[in-house]
């Protein structure tokens, strides 16, 4: 995990760019950690009194367009993973959830060739 910050929202802005650093990087350790860090940060801003966050308004806007920026740049890298594992015959998602909200991904390969 990252160095400890004092303030919750320099926490997350910190998490917020290693998790960006880590997806451009296509590296899964700093991302995996990257998304422990947001998570603590987020738990700790949500403790802040309602008139911090009020006057930190313009710097969550800020957090809010990176969080979301990250979240695109995620639905690509798993969009270039479900593209890479379909061609290569694969496990395929179903994208469904079984009946205690577990996803339903069922294997089902595939053979490249026919001997």
């Amino acid at each position: 995990m990252g160095a400890v910050v004092d303030h919750p929202l320099e926490a997350l802005e910190q998490a917020l760019n290693a998790e960006r650093r880590a997806l451009l990087a296509h590296d899964v350790d700093a991302l995996l950690s990257s998304t422990a860090d947001k998570l603590a940060a987020l738990r700790r801003a949500e403790t802040l009194p309602p008139e911090a966050a009020a006057a930190a308004a313009e710097r969550l806007t800020a957090l809010r367009v990176l969080n979301q920026a990250n979240s695109v740049l995620l639905a690509r890298r798993r969009r270039e993973v479900s593209w890479a594992l379909r061609h290569l015959g694969r496990v395929e998602s179903t994208g469904v959830y079984d009946s205690t909200g577990q996803p339903g991904a069922r294997p089902q390969a595939r053979c490249l060739g026919v001997g």
